[in-house]
């Protein structure tokens, strides 16, 4: 792991950054409609016996007028995979466990059901192999097809400037990864997904492979901090009904349903040991089903 750690540093002080950026200006957000909400950052110690230097993170958790709940997480933790679920893992094995990770995690749960709510993450992982994955996509419950057409324009954009091919790749990764197989339906109106940016070990490159995927993994993020908050100023003071806050409750439960039964991030979080409420803070905090 030694051969990365420059590297997985790199990532980490790039995540916080980031984080920094979104939570500031969905402050700012709050601050228009005349909210005085802002991020709460609880820190946590991840435990794991014997690993004297397991890592952690930090819960950045904010509940206001505008965003109903919204969690910012940053964490980096390294350690060994249990054995069974190593053989999942990419470059793992129960012969070769080790592993570390970094990455930033965000999930917006919207006040108004015109509001689009939205995943984000991106993430740095180290095994026998290393590699940069992650993505953003829109869940909005009453779907508006301007929104829609910007937020992949915003990631169409990021992704033309690194590959051509990588944005048609990465929607539809993104159409297939967001869907619920039982529902059969799509949890929202798609992005990007991708995973298994394979980086070279740096004295073998001279870590062109990791700034290469690096810089588009940034990418990823100032579009994002560059598009959603749009799409929040423009709908955030529409006026909605009864049944318009329905669809969402009932909308939620959907994407519930999608978190705790499909997602990756979440099965990843809860096998390593990470903090149960850091890796749960993507549940919406009111849903239904009808």
């Amino acid at each position: 792991m030694t051969d990365w750690q420059d590297s997985t540093d790199r990532a980490k002080q790039w995540f916080e950054t980031l984080r920094d950026e979104i939570c500031t200006e969905f402050e700012a957000i709050e601050r228009e409609a005349g909210s005085e909400a802002s991020f709460a950052f609880t820190p946590w110690e991840r435990e794991e016996e014997g690993n004297a230097d397991p890592g952690g993170g930090v819960q950045g958790l904010m509940k206001g007028k505008v965003f109903e709940k919204v969690g910012v997480n940053v964490s980096t933790v390294r350690g060994n995979f249990s054995p069974e679920f190593a053989g999942q893992v990419n470059g793992a094995s129960a012969e070769s466990p080790g592993f570390t990770a970094t990455g930033i995690s965000l999930v917006a749960h919207m006040a108004n059901p015109h509001v689009p709510a939205v995943h984000m993450n991106t993430r740095f992982l180290t095994t026998g192999k290393a590699w940069f994955g992650g993505g953003a996509d829109l869940n909005p419950p009453i779907p508006y097809d301007e929104d829609t057409a910007e937020f992949h324009a915003a990631f169409r954009a990021a992704c033309a400037g690194h590959n051509p091919t990588y944005y048609d790749r990465f929607r539809k990764w993104a159409d297939e990864y967001f869907y619920i197989p039982h529902r059969g339906v799509h949890r929202g109106v798609g992005g990007i997904f991708y995973d298994h940016l394979e980086c070279e070990i740096p004295k073998l490159d001279g870590g062109a492979a990791f700034d290469r995927h690096f810089a588009f993994t940034q990418d990823v993020g100032k579009a994002f901090l560059d598009i959603f908050p749009k799409l929040v100023r423009r709908r955030m003071d529409s006026e909605f009904t009864p049944e318009d806050k329905q669809t969402q409750l009932e909308w939620r439960g959907r994407y519930a349903e999608f978190n705790l039964v499909y997602d990756r991030g979440t099965l990843f979080g809860l096998k390593t040991g990470g903090n149960i409420d850091a890796i749960l803070m993507s549940l919406p905090p009111e849903a239904v089903w009808s």
